[in-house]
């Protein structure tokens, strides 16, 4: 059973950060990739970053430079460190596997003002 929990979405201004954290439950955690994504109003749900067990990240050109990913193989968790939000990061983000189970969290919600 896959159990994905997302948190750390606010209501931020434009040029602050965020943190956001995914609480991870499915099998061989350690060596799975992991991804977070993400789905603003009207669009499709897109990558924006990912990590392998080995913490070789992948990010998508529109975060590249502001956004860190990070994973605790101990505690079965990834983190989304944002830096110099954008209006355009406004979204709801989620984490999954890279390519994703079926199951998808609820997702948690960043809002960044202009």
């Amino acid at each position: 059973q896959v159990q994905l929990v997302e948190s750390g979405g606010a209501l931020v201004q434009a040029g602050g950060s965020l943190r956001l954290s995914c609480a991870a439950s499915l099998s061989s955690f350690s060596i799975k990739t992991m991804g977070w994504y993400r789905q603003a109003p009207g669009k499709q749900r897109e990558l924006v970053a990912r990590i392998t067990g080995g913490r070789w990240t992948v990010y998508a050109d529109s975060v590249k430079g502001r956004f860190t990913i990070s994973r605790d193989n101990a505690k079965n968790t990834v983190d989304l460190q944002m830096n110099s939000l954008k209006p355009e990061d406004t979204a709801v983000y989620y984490c999954n596997a890279a390519p994703p189970y079926s199951n998808w969290g609820q997702g948690t919600q960043v809002t960044v003002s202009s």
